[in-house]
């Protein structure tokens, strides 16, 4: 796919010096009709947003509701099943050393280690419309809605527009943000409603855009943390340096109308987040993400060293905390981790098309052209982006969606390309021109090839980070098993076990919130004892033994505890 749209593009600088002036007369008419349209704010973030849901329910009976894969998936979905019972976190459940799993506290509470903004657009999802689906589908709507609110403060109405439209080819239908519930969108938005605020703030002094800053770092707090600290700290200088600088409202008119009601924002959220810490770790000042890092070798920023491993209860977690972790560790803190987090990025947020705008604008400066001839806007972002990159270099691993409060901000810079790409003229013709028009065309015919690959055969390749042009890996069969116990009356216990050459990845173990109201659980084989405690615990269940690593993963009764040999066992304490 990205080898397609490569061609088109070349494809493209190739019209744009031979017959830049192909499809004006229908190019104008639209443009014409598109900038009417922009003029209209409201009902152009709101048509974005719609148009976003709109085209991905359309989008079902090829992109169906995903299956969780990934440990972080589960565990906002454990997030959102205990938000949709009304609590904030369950209790240990007595066979917990059963039921342990990557992303997942067992202790001090049952609850997911993650930060809590995705869980609650899923929990949304679960109560209002009955299915965790429709909190993405919902946040991939107000995500692109949310960009295109933020651009109009930033650019003129019309790039603005055509910004929320790119959002929506680029990231809100396709990619794993909107087709996993692993998260992204939240984070988008946070960004998006943080950066849109600024410069009305500074220009209008109005209590709501205020509060939408507030909003959108309490999104942030509660999504990416640190990210968002970053991501915040030059807008925070912003700010400070308006309300001191030459041109600064009187102070009381500034105090009433941004710093209280952000302060009082944040003040609220600060205590929520802090009530919320206390119930899931016991201390209102640890984060439930800090708490569980004690259980992993390699550590969460680049200058830190390795710790000693921790006791394991089962051979798996030693695999990935002991072996494999601290082998992507080594390999961050290369030279090579940030050329891996790069090549990560780039087709994600970027792709060819994107690229290409910004190389063409690059290209285009005249000689001699200053870092002072680029606007303050500009500047800014570029500052804003800079410092975020940076910050995002010094942590350990990455995956796309700690980038996504950046998500308005490349866009911003793609569309202030485009608007200097449109000016140039090569020999007197309107070649920029051209290429600005190309670029949208040609994003929205890889969207339609991308919705059609399957009928035109075009290969789409699996990723566990699936962007646009990708698809997701394909499942190891849980919901497969799961599907087939849910038709078959009572309820089920499954203890799973495992090789010891078993991916860590591929993770069975994950239950709901509440445990013993569930009609399948899921718990870990250990040994004979304890598989005894087990089984006398949820002896009103059907016991099943599934033997994962077979291929396809076996489910048979599960046998008596006097015929299990200890060669069959992988459950383990330590490091094994």
């Amino acid at each position: 796919m990205l080898r397609l749209e490569a061609s088109l593009v070349l494809l493209s600088l190739l019209i744009a010096f031979v017959y830049p002036s192909l499809g004006s007369r229908w190019f104008e008419k639209m443009e014409r009709r598109f900038s009417q349209l922009s003029r209209r704010r409201v009902l152009s973030v709101v048509l974005i947003g719609v148009s976003a849901l709109a085209l991905r329910v359309a989008l079902l009976p090829i992109l169906p509701i995903p299956e969780p894969i990934s440990h972080d998936e589960w565990g906002h979905l454990l997030a959102a099943d205990t938000f949709a019972h009304r609590r904030l976190t369950n209790p240990t459940h007595p066979m917990w050393i059963h039921f342990e799993s990557f992303s997942i506290l067992q202790k001090p509470t049952y609850q997911t280690y993650m930060a809590p903004a995705q869980g609650m657009i899923l929990a949304v999802g679960k109560v209002v419309f009955g299915n965790p689906f429709w909190g993405v589908w919902l946040s991939c709507g107000v995500m692109c809605a949310a960009i295109t609110w933020m651009l109009q403060a930033w650019i003129p109405a019309r790039w603005a527009l055509l910004g929320g439209m790119l959002s929506i080819l680029r990231y809100g239908v396709f990619g794993y943000w909107a087709n996993s519930y692993w998260g992204g969108a939240m984070g988008a938005i946070g960004g998006a409603l943080v950066l849109g605020a600024l410069p009305r703030i500074k220009r209008e002094q109005r209590v709501r855009d205020a509060l939408l800053m507030g909003l959108g770092l309490t999104i942030l707090a509660n999504s990416r943390p640190y990210e968002g600290f970053i991501f915040s700290l030059p807008i925070a200088f912003a700010l400070c340096f308006w309300m001191l600088g030459k041109q600064r409202p009187p102070i009381r008119v500034s105090f009433h109308r941004a710093v209280l009601p952000l302060f009082l924002v944040l003040i609220v959220s600060a205590v929520a987040m802090s009530y919320y810490f206390w119930r899931v770790t016991g201390n209102p000042f640890l984060m439930p993400y800090h708490f569980q890092q004690e259980a992993y070798v390699a550590r969460y920023m680049i200058w830190q060293s390795p710790k000693p491993a921790p006791v394991y209860h089962h051979y798996v977690f030693w695999k990935m905390c002991v072996q494999q972790m601290p082998q992507m560790y080594a390999i961050a803190r290369s030279p090579a981790g940030l050329l891996i987090k790069t090549l990560w990025m780039w087709p994600f947020f970027l792709g060819p098309a994107f690229s290409f705008v910004l190389f063409i604008a690059i290209a285009i400066l005249p000689y001699g052209f200053s870092w002072r001839e680029i606007s303050k806007n500009v500047r800014f972002l570029l500052i804003l982006s800079g410092t975020f990159v940076v910050g995002l270099g010094l942590e350990t691993f990455f995956f796309a969606h700690y980038a996504a409060p950046a998500t308005a901000i490349i866009l911003a810079l793609v569309l202030q390309a485009m608007r200097r790409i449109q000016l140039w003229r090569h020999r007197g013709r309107p070649t920029g021109l051209f290429l600005t028009r190309a670029i949208p065309v040609i994003c929205a015919i890889m969207f339609v090839l991308r919705a059609t690959a399957g009928p035109l055969h075009i290969p789409i390749r699996e990723y566990f980070q699936f962007a646009w042009h990708q698809k997701a890996l394909k499942s190891f069969g849980r919901e497969t098993i799961q599907n087939r116990l849910l038709q078959i009356p009572g309820n089920h216990l499954i203890i799973v076990r495992y090789r010891r050459e078993h991916e860590p990845f591929a993770e069975w173990v994950y239950n709901d919130a509440d445990i013993d109201h569930a009609k399948i659980v899921w718990a870990r084989e250990m040994d004979p004892a304890e598989n005894r405690q087990l089984l006398d615990y949820f002896r009103d269940r059907q016991a099943w033994l599934l033997e994962a690593d077979e291929v396809p993963p076996k489910l048979t009764r599960y046998p008596q505890p006097t015929t299990l040999q200890n060669k069959d066992l992988i459950g383990v304490s330590g490091g094994g």
